[in-house]
């Protein structure tokens, strides 16, 4: 034996993957021992094959990507753009974000969304609460306190980002839900007893009897890998929760599912598998699809839960619409069930979905 010769660093784990760098880290959803590069590459060519093998997208269509600023929606946004570039996927990207007006919170996340707008080069739209409803969330929450205050942040969300898309003209929207979003929501399917929404909710693209189709990229995508990307890919995203959201009814579901996966790692996966699984009773009824007399808007009701939500607020009776069987009377009065009629305000009438008046 010569030496000079050095015996090689007893502990130092090679790549998995290569085999020739030393791993940095273990892959949350594999547990594999990776390094760095071989981490992006594997993290972007499984996010690829996703789109390919579910067609997400194709050549020629535009695309708004929903970003808050957060960890997702800024690494949904990054990879499409690179992902866009070294596969030709021929599309026109943009950044769509809402404004909920949450002072402290969404007016710096939104700061962090501009940047990004600046850093990948593709063009931003913001709609905003106030313009759409005359409201902003930190009026609601004024009125309605901090119980409810999440059930009126997402219907309208869900609104206005339909609404901003109608306005950029796109022909889907691609949000960041990844892996742990959608087990939560199966997990809350199931407890809220919701057969609708279980039915569908494990869909790669969803809204396809709506007016704007959604996708999600990320569907098998894990969150904590998501931060590791963003981590040593150094973005530029927005950290802080929502102030408004510590007491959600998602929060629990979200804590039962980071208990599963440190248990075992695949829960997450096998818990999508099997919400995609479920198979409903023909003898089911479900709510037939239609639109809302008021508003246009996609309404399995004769009125949407937005404009039920809304004219609560505008009545000075913000808990109208909060659970399944509360609305109005034609004459005003509130019914505990049946149908929800409304009278024509100013500000209802402001309310229009269809894409012409937008």
């Amino acid at each position: 034996m010569e030496a000079d010769s050095k015996p090689k660093k007893s502990g130092a784990r090679l790549c998995c993957v290569c085999n020739q760098n030393r791993a940095a880290l273990k892959r949350p959803k594999t547990l594999e021992q990776i390094c760095r590069e071989c981490f992006y590459a594997v993290f972007e060519e499984e996010i690829h094959q996703v789109i390919l093998e579910n067609q997400l997208f194709k050549p020629g269509e535009r695309i708004a990507i929903g970003a808050s600023g957060g960890k997702d929606s800024t690494v949904l946004a990054y990879v499409l753009s690179e992902l866009n570039r070294r596969h030709n996927y021929g599309l026109d990207l943009f950044l769509l974000s809402v404004d909920e007006g949450i002072t402290g919170y969404r007016d710096d996340s939104l700061e962090t969304v501009k940047r990004n707008e600046l850093q990948y080069g593709l063009p931003l739209k913001i709609v905003s609460y106030k313009d759409l409803y005359g409201w902003t969330m930190d009026e609601i929450v004024k009125m309605i306190g901090l119980k409810n205050n999440c059930t009126f942040c997402g219907v309208f969300r869900r609104q206005a980002l339909d609404r901003g898309a109608a306005l950029l003209k796109v022909d889907k929207v691609a949000t960041g839900h990844n892996a742990d979003d959608i087990a939560e929501t199966v997990l809350l399917n199931i407890l809220r007893g919701d057969i609708a929404r279980l039915s569908r909710c494990t869909s790669i693209i969803t809204g396809e009897d709506g007016p704007i189709p959604r996708c999600k990229p990320f569907k098998y995508t894990y969150e904590k890998e998501i931060v590791m990307y963003a981590y040593f890919k150094k973005l530029d995203y927005f950290s802080t929760e929502c102030i408004y959201s510590p007491n959600a009814y998602r929060g629990f579901a979200r804590e039962f599912i980071k208990d599963l996966e440190r248990m075992r790692p695949r829960a997450i996966l096998d818990i999508i598998k099997s919400g995609e699984d479920f198979r409903i009773s023909t003898t089911t009824k479900m709510p037939e699809q239609g639109t809302c007399e008021r508003c246009g808007y996609i309404s399995s009701q004769k009125w949407c839960k937005a404009c039920v939500l809304l004219e609560g607020l505008n009545r000075g009776l913000p808990k109208l619409g909060i659970g399944r069987n509360q609305g109005l009377n034609s004459d005003g009065s509130i019914s505990a069930r049946g149908p929800v009629v409304f009278a024509q305000t100013k500000s209802t009438q402001r309310i229009n979905f269809s894409v012409s008046t937008l």
